[in-house]
């Protein structure tokens, strides 16, 4: 019988092939062979080590090893397992949250994200199986553009993504909480963060506890579509603004850069910010659904590429933009930088209490605001004089009154001044109607679908829920020179409350003896979220009354600047 090396005895130690050579990390066990193995007998003492017996060997001399020899081998071996497992648990360790890591090994649709394949032709990622298998020949599968991406980049609003809440408006093949996991990774990388937040959309886009999904990397924050605040806006009040804001949910960052993808406004500031604070890890643009993540990436890329070559040829294969919340499917890897480092778009988070969550995919562009904002204020000559209201409207102001924004807001004016405007900022197709208190139930089940859009059309309006959800809310102020406060709805801009308009003051106003309260009731779809916050310098007026607050040394240093 040919000679057996001594791991015939150690075999219940043995570790499994892919512990003890998977890896160099690990530490490997070795056994000094035997050329002869003596025919020995099991003893008691044997016994008490080892359960397994010893087969009989063949051979005989003093090459053989001794009781002793075993012994200790067999006392290695057990401690070098010992070392083995303790090993296997850091790595454990280590590798948690990793396993969801971008694989560059499958090759994906540059446009979303989403994998290659030839199955399905309604899922995200198919490709005809011809341009597949010429693309694969060729090794130009990451120039490949999905047929949904196609459909996409033409205006078709093909929704992917489910179980976020609202109405489904398509086929769904993700649901909102897989895209979430797929940047579970991020908390265990060494990356730079830049975050995004819409200025429209403020409190509605921005990712509460941040913090639990990026862990301990640096963020640099971002405000996209600054373009689309009225005409002399301060972006100096803007910027105090966010980072008061910014303060108060207690998140550190690096910067802050209010940017525009459009007009190119703030984005060399960010590339800057970028390549200061890269120190060759990788970059990973994040933020909520519909935030302008791609078109970002797409500015960010055309500013690069007038001093990095990387940026220049990554222009060619650049994410597709889209109205369609959950446009990006994956991690999209860009080859941005010439120095090391991979950009990254990312999913966007779906966040279950903003209007696109609600709506039909049909009506998900009336929800984006296409041009400038111009503050549609009330009540107004306009409004009085169409409704016949006039006379009412100027001896008791907006009580007793309630404003439809479009079919996805009321607002009831329970008790405020006779010169209380309401201000509204946000997309040109949501209409404002004001009508009776009395009668705005009848005039909304009348006109949804109608007048009051979206949902557009009587077919969507039949499977609108309504707006279930009613929020009171009384709205303190204690200067009549500025706005009380804004209510601002997730996910479709803002309500200014002014206490007394300048254009309704009257000289014979005694604001020493009011009850300096408002009192207000908004209806909005469930489970879309309203938010009562400090005003939002917006406009020539904006600089005018917004009042920057005086700070201490230490609220100085570590205060984050604001760039534009």
């Amino acid at each position: 019988m040919a000679p057996k090396s001594l791991s015939a005895f150690l075999f219940p130690l043995s570790l499994p092939h892919n512990l003890t050579y998977s890896t160099p990390k690990f530490l490997r066990i070795y056994t000094k062979p035997s050329p002869i193995l003596c025919k020995s007998q099991q003893t008691p003492t044997a016994t008490a080590h080892s359960s397994v017996s010893i087969p009989d060997q063949d051979g005989t001399g003093a090459a053989a090893p001794s009781r002793g020899d075993q012994f200790l081998e067999r006392q290695k071996s057990f401690e070098a397992a010992k070392l083995v497992m303790k090993e296997v648990k850091k790595s454990k360790r280590r590798e948690k949250g990793k396993a969801l890591k971008l694989n560059t090994a499958v090759a994906s649709c540059y446009g979303c994200g989403a994998p290659l394949h030839t199955l399905d032709p309604d899922a995200p990622g198919f490709v005809d199986p011809d341009t597949y298998e010429l693309k694969k020949r060729h090794r130009q599968l990451r120039t490949v553009l999905c047929g949904r991406c196609r459909l996409l980049s033409h205006g078709h609003m093909i929704t992917a993504v489910g179980g976020n809440g609202g109405y489904s408006g398509g086929k769904q093949f993700v649901s909102a909480d897989e895209l979430r996991e797929k940047l579970s990774h991020l908390r265990h990388e060494k990356a730079l963060i830049v975050k995004l937040v819409d200025v429209v959309d403020f409190n509605g886009s921005f990712l509460a506890r941040l913090r639990d999904l990026v862990g301990a990397n640096p963020i640099i924050l971002v405000v996209t579509k600054v373009d689309l605040l009225p005409r002399d806006t301060d972006l100096n009040c803007v910027g105090d603004w966010v980072v008061e804001a910014t303060t108060k949910k207690k998140l550190s960052v690096l910067s802050v850069h209010l940017t525009s993808s459009k007009s190119l406004v703030g984005i060399a500031g960010v590339v800057s910010e970028i390549q200061r604070e890269k120190k060759g890890r990788d970059v990973y643009i994040l933020g909520s659904a519909n935030v302008g993540k791609s078109a970002f990436i797409s500015a960010l890329l055309k500013t690069m590429a007038l001093r990095d070559p990387a940026a220049a040829a990554a222009r060619k294969y650049k994410p597709i933009q889209s109205a369609v919340p959950g446009t990006t499917l994956g991690p999209i890897q860009i080859d941005a930088f010439l120095g090391g480092g991979k950009l990254y778009d990312t999913p966007g988070v779906h966040l279950h209490h903003r209007q696109a969550a609600v709506v039909h995919s049909e009506d998900l562009p009336a929800l984006a605001p296409r041009s400038r904002l111009k503050g549609q204020s009330f009540p107004n000559s306009k409004v009085a004089s169409e409704n016949r209201m006039a006379e009412k409207i100027q001896s008791n102001g907006l009580n007793g009154f309630s404003i439809f924004w479009g079919g996805l807001v009321r607002v009831d004016i329970l008790k405020v001044l006779p010169e209380t405007c309401l201000t509204f900022y946000g997309p040109k197709a949501l209409q404002i109607h004001v009508v009776p208190t009395d009668k705005a139930d009848k005039f909304y089940q009348k006109e949804l679908g109608v007048l009051l859009t979206p949902p557009t059309g009587k077919e969507r309006a039949q499977d609108w829920r309504g707006l279930e959800l009613e929020q009171q809310l009384q709205v303190k102020f204690e200067e009549v020179e500025r706005p009380a406060s804004d209510v601002a709805i997730s996910g479709l801009g803002w309500i200014a409350v002014e206490p007394v308009s300048k254009s309704l003051r009257r000289s014979d106003i005694n604001l020493e003896e009011t009850i300096k309260e408002l009192h207000l009731a908004v209806h909005v779809p469930k489970p879309v979220e309203v938010f009562v916050r400090p005003p939002l310098p917006v406009g020539k007026a904006g600089a005018q009354w917004y009042q920057y607050r005086e700070l201490t040394e230490k609220e100085e240093e570590l205060r984050p600047k604001w760039h534009y």
